[in-house]
């Protein structure tokens, strides 16, 4: 299998050969699993740590994953013999329900950073109908640094060739949206300005809220160019044990998240600069919005930078797409919609794909020249929404 839905087969064993990771992820298994306990895998991927709770003495293991990947971990827990210990379920873990609650759940849903899509909702749930009570969360938590960098080469995709290129071509348009986005990095602890500050604290046994902000001040030493903040996490997996991803560590898979600034600027000793970050949960993911002031240091009544940056105003949404999305928006389905509409609806338990791929062909004559053509999107549906 060379490909599976949402991450690579070979990104899982990028994620399995990450030493510090693996080391400290195997290490608090070990630590909290005891013998005979039930262990929850959240996002398990292709189930190491269902097999190293295995290994550890757990009684039983679920492992949660909605990833095609899960057929891969149900091949290596049987290779292992590890099939009879291991419940696999192909699904959100918000739609999972357990017949034992789990003593310990693991997990690492994790993307560039722990604010990522629904990882922090999903753990919110797990933690409050799946485990038990004394039971113990793997990551305990994880804690957002920030720090401001001057990084030219990293800051050069958001300037070239949006205001300069070899073709003389005038290309400015693209640039306030490229400025708005963020993307990984991997910094080295020399491109760090300033002391980096804890931003916030994710305690995994007590979060109730995926939203997080937070201000950040810091007060400039020495001359420099700042491009704009980075930000990376330092976690707790269980007493004593953890990782982080800080410039200067050793390189993790995640790396660093750079968010630009608009602009380069150039700061001296004693100029303040000021950051309202915050990251908030809408729709399937996040937006991120950072505001930036830059006073300089010998005279607080001049501004060297204000920017308020922000995802939203990365993405090049058209007026009509944006019309779409108004709350006063009378929507009407085009076609594709019939056609989705009616093969949904075709979905009623009582027939096969291929009936329905027959009924949409004959149907839809335009769309569909055969009914081999219409079953690609009726499984597309069936894939999406069935169960």
């Amino acid at each position: 299998m060379a490909r599976i839905t949402g991450y690579r087969l070979v990104s899982y064993g990028d994620m399995i050969t990450d030493g510090p990771r693996m080391d400290a992820y195997a290490q608090a298994l070990q630590q909290e699993v005891s013998p005979g306990c039930v262990v929850l895998d959240l996002g398990s991927g292709t189930g190491i740590f269902s097999l190293l709770a295995c290994q550890f003495g757990a009684g039983h293991v679920h492992a949660v994953e909605p990833n095609d990947a899960i057929g891969v971990a149900k091949a290596i827990a049987a290779a292992n013999k590890y099939e009879d210990k291991i419940t696999f379920y192909q699904k959100l873990s918000t739609e999972v329900t357990l017949p034992k609650q789990a003593n310990v759940i693991v997990s690492d849903m994790r993307g560039i950073l722990p604010l990522f899509q629904h990882h922090i909702p999903s753990i919110i749930d797990a933690r409050q109908r799946l485990l038990a009570p004394g039971g113990k969360m793997i990551p305990q938590t994880d804690s957002l640094w920030a720090a401001l960098i001057e990084a030219p080469e990293l800051y050069k995709p958001y300037m070239q060739p949006w205001l300069h290129n070899k073709f003389n071509l005038d290309m400015h348009a693209g640039q306030p949206l490229v400025v708005n986005t963020w993307r990984k990095v991997n910094l080295k602890q020399e491109q760090v300005l300033v002391s980096p500050i804890c931003w916030a604290t994710l305690d995994y046994e007590t979060i109730l809220d995926p939203i997080v902000t937070g201000e950040l001040t810091w007060k400039i030493d020495n001359h420099s160019t700042g491009h704009g903040l980075a930000v990376w996490f330092e976690t707790i997996l269980g007493e004593g044990i953890g990782f982080s991803n800080a410039p200067g560590q050793p390189e993790l898979i995640y790396g660093q998240a750079f968010f630009p600034w608009a602009e380069p600027v150039k700061l001296a000793p004693s100029d303040k600069v000021s950051v309202r970050l915050k990251a908030d949960l809408i729709g399937d993911d996040y937006t991120w919005k950072w505001d930036t002031r830059v006073l300089d240091g010998k005279d607080k009544n001049t501004v060297k930078a204000d920017f308020k940056q922000s995802t939203f105003y990365g993405e090049p949404f058209s007026p009509a797409t944006l019309s779409r999305r108004a709350a006063k928006f009378v929507p009407q389905i085009d076609g594709t919609g019939e056609v989705d509409l009616f093969i949904l609806n075709l979905m009623d338990g009582n027939r096969t794909l291929e009936e329905i791929a027959r009924q949409a062909a004959d149907r839809f004559p335009d769309r569909y020249k055969d009914w081999l053509t219409a079953l690609s999107r009726v499984g597309e549906l069936s894939q999406k929404y069935s169960r």
